[in-house]
C-alpha cells in the first residue's frame, strides 16, 4: 500500500501547488502573469495531439487493377510493419478526445485565473469607492 499511496501523494500536492500557483499569479498587477501556466497547459495539449497525428498513419486498403493480359496497374503501398495504423475517422475522433482530455488542466487553470481576477476587480472597485467618498 505504501508503494502506490507516495506517488498520489506527491501527484496530488504538485496539482494542489499549480493551482496556488496559478491563483497567486492571477491575482497579480500584470493581467498576463496569470495566463502563463493555462498557456503552457495549451502547448502541451497541441504537442501530444500533432505528436499523435506524426506518429500513426492512415491505413492503406491495398487494390490492385489487373488489365486483360494479366498486367497490374493499380497495387498500393503497404505500409511499414513499425507504423501504428488506423482509420481517418477513428484517427480524427481519437486526436480530438485526447485534445479535450488534455485540455481539462487547461480550463481549470483558466477558472482559477478568472476567479482571482474577479476578486482582483471587486477589490479595486471598492478601493475606489471608498476613495469616492472621502471626497
Amino acid at each position: 500500500m505504501k508503494n502506490v499511496a507516495m506517488p498520489l501523494i506527491f501527484l496530488l500536492a504538485v496539482g494542489a501547488g499549480v493551482i496556488i500557483l496559478q491563483i497567486f499569479l492571477s491575482r497579480k498587477e500584470n493581467k498576463w502573469a496569470g495566463l502563463i501556466l493555462p498557456l503552457i497547459s495549451f502547448l502541451i495539449s497541441l504537442t501530444v495531439v500533432t505528436g499523435l497525428l506524426l506518429f500513426t498513419s492512415v491505413t492503406v486498403t491495398e487494390s490492385r487493377t489487373v488489365m486483360e493480359n494479366g498486367e497490374v496497374m493499380e497495387q498500393a503501398v503497404p505500409q511499414p510493419p513499425t507504423q501504428q495504423t488506423a482509420d481517418a475517422g477513428a484517427l480524427i475522433l481519437t486526436g480530438t478526445y485526447i485534445f479535450l482530455l488534455y485540455n481539462i488542466p487547461t480550463a481549470a487553470l483558466l477558472a482559477a485565473y478568472a476567479a482571482g481576477r474577479g476578486k482582483l476587480k471587486r477589490r479595486r472597485a471598492l478601493e475606489k469607492m471608498s476613495v469616492q467618498d472621502l471626497h
